[in-house]
């Protein structure tokens, strides 16, 4: 029998210690050092060799010059908006790791894709979490073909190996990785230690096979993969699910890929038919009202390859008991804050009193500063009780110096806003075309003066 071995690992860096410690030296992280027990490297059979071969099978070295640059073939899923995420399609001998919160639909978007698939490349869906009787009822409800997808209802590790390679199936799905387990390691399952060997055990087949592999992931209370954190960097792609509950409308969005642009985005509809692609989100998220509202306006943000338009709210209010509020939902709350008090020294507006909520319609969450310059447009017409016209698109960086700052791919966003039938943009000067665009009427500024004074214009 293998001797037992104990460490202690981060589950935030993976970084290893020989003894529990409060904080990790490795990612300055507090009580994320947890006790992972396994067998040692001399154990007999597959435990033994779990290392070896793990990114494929063990190769000769050779020059770079020598290296093949022909193109892995991809593996369309029938979805252009999941293969947008995915960099084009499935790539052989390739990990993907799906998340998302309980009923985003992930489950349902995988056995989508799997049951069409299963139609012209051999397919296994894994299912630890459903019994295969729940699958098929939910397959029925949204009228998918089954006829040639193959099930399997297990959570052990080495039986899915084996079942595995006895069907050689192309692609694999295993739903969740948190109730996987190996039997050599003594934790429960969903515990450090289960998830990171599960993980090894079926990338490492995936790699040396040429599986395609899907495992679906939960997500911790904040949004982020639960699990250790090492568990992404072993994968090749992690995706992650994002909807309310509230709202029928569900974003992927690509967190890494290794064979495509990262923080590309695709949206999906839930219906009663399952996940439904759009094709065109900038018209979901651009159903404003027929009327112009004050702390309203449409900005152009940049998802991964493609422009999209969506609209931004703000509400300034008189602040009641004296402690003003600042709440941002879909935006970063910290930059809220600081672009306050650049609208203060450099836009002449005082707003300490007031309290400042902001909303990005749709639920979609914008991480690019090319937002700042819609975002004090929005607050400075609700402050001001005077609408934007609704014609008019704004982008632009806001630095803390209240200049407006260039951002990536100014044209291109120009460009899609004239196609959805806006006829003005306020954008920075060095994003203004050089040649003038059919229908637009383009207004450049430098400064957040500047940006104030031609709104009070418009």
């Amino acid at each position: 029998m293998a001797k037992a071995k104990t460490a202690y690992v981060c589950t935030e860096c993976g970084a290893d210690y020989s003894k529990w410690q409060g904080q990790c030296t490795a990612c300055q992280a507090w009580n994320t050092i947890s006790e992972v027990r396994g067998v040692s490297n001399n154990a007999k059979g597959a435990r033994g060799v779990r290392f070896e071969g793990f990114a494929g099978s063990l190769s000769a070295v050779q020059s770079l010059d020598d290296v093949s640059l022909a193109e892995q073939e991809r593996i369309s899923t029938g979805m252009q908006e999941f293969d947008r995420v995915l960099g084009g399609g499935l790539v052989e001998g390739s990990a993907v790791l799906m998340g998302g919160h309980p009923g985003a639909g992930k489950s349902t978007l995988l056995l989508q894709a799997v049951c069409h698939l299963a139609a012209s490349v051999p397919a296994l869906y894994v299912t630890g979490e459903e019994s295969l009787q729940q699958v098929a009822m939910r397959a029925k409800r949204l009228g998918l073909p089954t006829k040639d997808l193959k099930m399997l209802s297990e959570t052990s590790v080495e039986r899915v190996m084996q079942v595995a390679e006895a069907e050689k199936p192309r692609i694999l799905v295993v739903d969740s990785i948190q109730v996987m387990h190996v039997a050599d390691i003594e934790s429960a399952p969903g515990s450090v230690s289960q998830v990171r060997e599960s993980a090894a055990f079926l990338t490492r087949f995936a790699k040396q096979t040429g599986t395609i592999l899907f495992l679906v992931g939960h997500v911790t209370k904040d949004g982020s993969l639960a699990g250790p954190k090492v568990l992404e960097h072993m994968i090749d792609c992690s995706i992650l699910l994002e909807g309310s509950s509230d709202s029928r409308y569900r974003t992927l969005r690509g967190i890494k890929n290794r064979f495509g642009a990262v923080n590309e985005l695709g949206v999906f509809a839930m219906l009663e038919q399952g996940l439904k692609e759009v094709k065109n989100p900038s018209a979901i998220f651009l159903n404003r009202g027929e009327e112009a509202a004050p702390g309203s306006v449409v900005m152009v943000v940049w998802e991964g390859t493609r422009p999209m338009l969506v609209e931004i709210q703000a509400l300034v209010d008189m602040a009641q008991g004296g402690y003003p509020r600042r709440v941002a939902v879909g935006l970063d709350q910290n930059r809220l804050a600081m672009l306050l008090a650049v609208l203060h020294r450099h836009g002449g507006l005082h707003v300490a009193d007031q309290d400042v909520f902001v909303n990005v319609v749709g639920g979609v969450k914008v991480n690019e500063t090319s937002a700042d310059l819609a975002l004090l447009a929005a607050i400075v017409s609700s402050f001001r009780d005077r609408a934007l016209p609704q014609d008019l698109v704004i982008f632009g960086e806001v630095g803390l110096s209240g200049e407006i700052r260039p951002v990536p791919s100014g044209q291109e966003r120009i460009n899609e806003a004239a196609k959805h039938g806006f006829t003005r943009a306020l954008v920075p000067k060095a994003n203004a075309p050089r040649k003038a665009i059919a229908g637009m009427k383009v207004i450049p500024v430098t400064k957040l003066s500047e940006a104030i004074t031609a709104l009070e214009e418009l």
